[in-house]
């Protein structure tokens, strides 16, 4: 039997909230977003961990970028956001892991967030959270193909990638090394 995460406990109960609010059922909510009922279901009583292209989805649908989805299941956001108390959401399917640095805050509209992909990983989204989102991608360690549309992006540690997103991006780590980077996000 799976052992319940707190955090996915938290994030299935908002996205339920947010299905409720909207008067939406699974089957709306699925035709909108894309994401199988079973699937939105299964999320929503954290039975399962949501994959980063399935919160992408319904960050899209209900107008949100990821982090501040996953602020909203905490308290009120503290200006100095200690390493430990940083909250880190893991995609281990797909071999993404991501901590969000300095999430969204009343005010404010940039958000830092650190991602890190084993080789191998390939994260496709087929569209933004919110469209004309800015992002800047600052290449820490490893090497990073993100295609955005249809232009391939190859980054080396140092390389800083500056977009706006209005459509669909890849993340690759071809590897040999992981990837290890900061996205500076801003909203539009």
């Amino acid at each position: 039997m799976r052992r319940e995460d707190p955090v996915d406990l938290l994030i299935g109960a908002r996205l339920a909230e947010l299905r409720a609010q909207h008067g939406w059922s699974l089957g709306e909510l699925a035709e909108r977003s894309g994401v199988s009922r079973s699937t939105l279901s299964r999320a929503e009583r954290a039975e399962t961990s949501p994959t980063a292209a399935v919160l992408n989805r319904l960050c899209h649908v209900y107008g949100r970028t990821m982090s501040q989805l996953l602020s909203e299941v905490e308290a009120a956001p503290a200006p100095l956001v200690r390493a430990a108390g940083q909250r880190v959401w893991e995609d281990r399917r797909a071999g993404f892991v991501r901590r969000s640095v300095s999430p969204p805050h009343a005010g404010l509209r940039g958000e830092l967030v650190e991602g890190r992909l084993v080789p191998g990983a390939d994260l496709a989204y087929d569209r933004p959270p919110v469209p004309g989102l800015e992002q800047h991608l600052y290449l820490l360690a490893g090497t990073l193909e993100v295609t955005v549309g249809e232009q391939v992006h190859r980054l080396d540690a140092g390389d800083c990638l500056r977009m706006r997103v209005t459509g669909a991006t890849r993340f690759h780590c071809p590897g040999p090394d992981p990837a290890r980077y900061v996205l500076a996000v801003v909203r539009p």
